[in-house]
Formats: structure tokens, C-alpha cells, sequence
């Protein structure tokens, strides 16, 4: 149900509908905060990412597609695609702070609840450990899918499959 409140609203924001776009702003910008925290480490860079990424939502809503996935995934890239240029530009990351382990705590921003954060932790859970793995490297890290491929030591097809298999499992955990 949320993907389609989500998929209804876009298509108001594209009309130039700002109430619709505030509904959206509400309703999804804790998990694109915590996105784009995890991966800045800094709550102004942070900050930064999701104020530009919603700009851009506003001003592209028209070209989402279905068929690329989920609203919710469309704008998660949004942020990462942000955040990734604010790392670049920035030149903050640093490869040895890289986590892959099976062990490892994704830490959301203060106004995300207990009860959030512990659906989270139990939805990665679930998850196969490459495609943890390879989600926390891509969206939690910063890395680019080419970085990831390096860490991982796995073909290009392979970690776009584990990321996208994953995201798909994390959405249908965390939106039943």
C-alpha cells in the first residue's frame, strides 16, 4: 500500500501539486536522512544531501518509472547519488573505515525510533550476507558499485543483483 500512496503522490508532486510533496517529505524523510547520515557521518553533509536530493525530486517526479523499482527505492538512489558527489567533492571517505563484516551496526539519525532502528537491524538480518554486505558498502559507505566490486571481489552483474535482490527484501520487511 505504501508504494502506491508513494507512486500517487509523485504523480501530484509532478503536477506541481506542494501539499502532495510535503505528504512525501513526511512520510519518507527519516529513511532518507538515515541514508544519507550513515554515509556523511556528518549531520550538516547530511542535511545538505537530503535537502538537494528532495530538490531534485520535486523537479523530476514526472520521470520516475515503475519498472526501475519501488518510489521509495528511486528516491533512496536519489540521496545516495547526492551524497556520493558530497563525498567526492569533499573527499571524506576513507577506504580503511570500509565495513564488510557480517557484524555491523547501522546507526539512524536521533529522531528515528527504538522500534525503527530495531526493524531495521532485524530486516538485515534476514538478509544473505553478501547482499548485507554489499548494501552496507553501497549505501551506508559511500562506495560506488565499482568500488564495490573491488571490496567484494565479485563480477559487476553479481553485486547489482545482491544490492537490488536486497533492497527489494529490505522494502517488503519493512513496509509489512
Amino acid at each position: 500500500m505504501e508504494h502506491e500512496q508513494h507512486l500517487a503522490l509523485l504523480g501530484s508532486i509532478a503536477q506541481g501539486d506542494k501539499q502532495a510533496f510535503s505528504t512525501l517529505y513526511q512520510n519518507t524523510s527519516k529513511q532518507l536522512y538515515a541514508v544519507s547520515l550513515k554515509m556523511l557521518r556528518r549531520k550538516e553533509l547530511a542535511e545538505e544531501a537530503l535537502q538537494d536530493a528532495y530538490v531534485r525530486i520535486w523537479h523530476n517526479a514526472s520521470e520516475y518509472r515503475s519498472g526501475k523499482g519501488s518510489v521509495l527505492t528511486w528516491m533512496i538512489s536519489i540521496v545516495r547519488y547526492r551524497a556520493l558527489d558530497i563525498l567526492r567533492y569533499n573527499k571524506i571517505r576513507k577506504e580503511d573505515e570500509l565495513v564488510d563484516s557480517d557484524n555491523f551496526d547501522i546507526d539512524t539519525p536521533e529522531q528515528t525510533s527504538d522500534s525503527e532502528q530495531l526493524l531495521l537491524d532485524q530486516c538485515l538480518q534476514q538478509l544473505d550476507l553478501q547482499q548485507r554486505q554489499a548494501i552496507y558498502l553501497a549505501y551506508f559507505n559511500g562506495c560506488s558499485h565499482k568500488e564495490v566490486v573491488n571490496h567484494l571481489n565479485n563480477p559487476l552483474g553479481t553485486i547489482k543483483s545482491w544490492i537490488r535482490r536486497g533492497l527489494m527484501s529490505l522494502q517488503s520487511c519493512l513496509t509489512s
